[in-house]
């Protein structure tokens, strides 16, 4: 017995199997663009799911509830404010009801989704954002900080911006000599890692305009790569060898000279997109065009990338979408879902632990990044960072009502230095958020509400895993501090 133990791996995801959901439950007749993009071309939330879409004249995306199932309608609405096809769509991390989406036009547009989904085509943005000459094709929200969302183009430049303001913070625009192929945050929000047509790994802190490390020809193959951060700091690339196979590779961001790991995966030339979870350090390997799902768990002991299994089906995918930890189903052990994109079908595909016990899994469960940000976007300007604020998921994760219309949160700060920061939240409804209220007319009187409402008891609620949460709605991507309303 001792012998099978010092052989076997011990991992509670050894098991993991994935299963595709019934026909009756996936949609129908949703017709999947056919843009040329290595992109995943869709993404969900526990509240909705966005599918980029075929559209005459522009380019549109569709939102459905997350719950929706059966045959999609093709008068259904749809978001399609774009002039040109849209490339990229990412959910926000801090409001369910956000999406940004990236197009051909040039443009970045931030969007604002009804609590109850759309009932009528959405053709005017919340924000729109302008500073790329080229078409844009890769979106990335930071992970901990309110409103900053990052933008990449086919100029080679990396664009960073405040939504809540319209205003391009920074812009990184002689960094890269060539085509970007992929962008990722780290786990605090400090820097990003790039992928290049010129074969180079980087990684970037954004705020100074500096590139930290550089790893040449990460993969010497011609074809796309792509890179993500893994929660310890080490990041995880594939692309293709120089005889075009297909290779995953895991790299030591102290030591740049030698992989960690390069493990070869076969012949195929579809894209390998990487799907990361920090809550079980497990990473998802979709290949746009392949029939297959692999999935591999990343530990600190060698080899360090261990595969698990793979689930295979007949139809190939032309993309995938991840969904957020918060809408997984904890009492079916579900601890990942993917939405596989068919020509005209989107199949859900549910990763599952096979447990005995109907008690909540905890081990499976760690707390995950809920919607209440670390950071506003002027702290992170200032260089403050911070990791995600984490929820439990005891019990089923349950999403904060959303209130309807624009809202201003306000909030407090003790003034006394050595207190601990408490954060206060107050809302009070505006007429219009976008573009924010000058301080000669409606600056003054939502200051003074919100400075009111600040003073008060704020409400606190116990959250599923018995800690103290406050989740409010982001839906106006604004907030006002206490000592803007004082100024004012």
């Amino acid at each position: 017995m001792s012998f099978r133990r010092g052989i076997v791996r011990q991992s509670k995801f050894r098991h993991v199997f994935a299963q595709a959901w019934k026909p009756e439950n996936c949609l129908d007749d949703v017709r999947v663009t056919r843009v040329t993009w290595e992109g995943p071309l869709c993404d969900a939330n526990p509240k909705f799911i966005a599918v980029i879409v075929e559209a005459g004249g522009g380019g549109a995306f569709l939102v459905l509830p997350l719950s929706k199932s059966g045959r999609v309608d093709q008068n259904t609405p749809l978001v399609c404010g774009h002039t040109a096809p849209v490339l990229d769509i990412q959910w926000c991390p801090h409001d369910d009801t956000i999406i940004a989406s990236a197009s051909e036009d040039t443009t970045v547009k931030v969007w604002q989704i009804p609590d109850g989904g759309l009932t009528s085509p959405m053709t005017e943005a919340a924000v729109t954002l302008e500073g790329h000459s080229k078409r844009v094709g890769i979106l990335a929200w930071h992970p901990s900080t309110l409103n900053i969302l990052l933008s990449a183009g086919c100029d080679n430049v990396l664009c960073l911006w405040d939504v809540g303001t319209g205003e391009q913070l920074y812009r990184l625009d002689d960094m890269h000599p060539d085509l970007i192929y992929s962008v990722c945050w780290n786990r605090e929000g400090s820097a990003i890692c790039t992928t290049c047509k010129d074969k180079a790994l980087r990684v970037i802190d954004p705020r100074r305009g500096t590139v930290l490390q550089v790893r040449e020809k990460v993969h010497d193959g011609t074809r796309p790569m792509r890179a993500v951060f893994l929660s310890d700091g080490k990041i995880l690339t594939t692309g293709f060898s120089r005889m075009s196979e297909r290779q995953l590779a895991l790299w030591d961001t102290d030591d740049f000279s030698e992989p960690m790991v390069m493990q070869e995966m076969d012949s195929s030339n579809g894209v390998l997109l990487p799907f990361y979870d920090p809550d079980t350090n497990m990473v998802y390997l979709c290949g746009k065009g392949d029939c297959t799902i692999r999935y591999f768990e990343v530990t600190e002991e060698p080899p360090h990338v261990h595969f698990l299994s793979l689930y295979s089906s007949k139809e190939p995918q032309r993309g995938a979408g991840f969904l957020s930890k918060r809408g997984v189903d904890v009492n079916k052990c579900e601890i990942a879902r993917f939405y596989k994109l068919h020509e005209r079908k989107v199949e859900p595909i549910s990763m599952t632990v096979p447990r005995k016990s109907d008690l909540f899994q905890g081990d499976l469960y760690p707390d995950t990044a809920g919607l209440e940000p670390a950071l506003l976007a002027e702290d992170w300007v200032a260089g403050q960072d911070a990791p995600p604020m984490l929820v439990s998921l005891s019990g089923g994760y349950e999403a904060p009502p959303s209130r309807q219309g624009a809202a201003v949160l306000a909030r407090h700060r003790p003034s006394s230095a050595g207190e601990p920061e408490e954060s206060r939240l107050a809302q009070t409804p505006v007429d219009k958020v976008f573009p924010a209220a000058s301080p000669d007319t409606e600056a003054g009187g939502v200051c003074a509400a919100a400075s009111a409402l600040a003073g008060e008891d704020t409400q606190e609620r116990e959250g599923a895993g018995g800690e103290v949460s406050i989740q409010e709605s982001l839906g106006s991507l604004l907030w006002v501090t206490q000592r803007d309303c004082e100024s004012a």
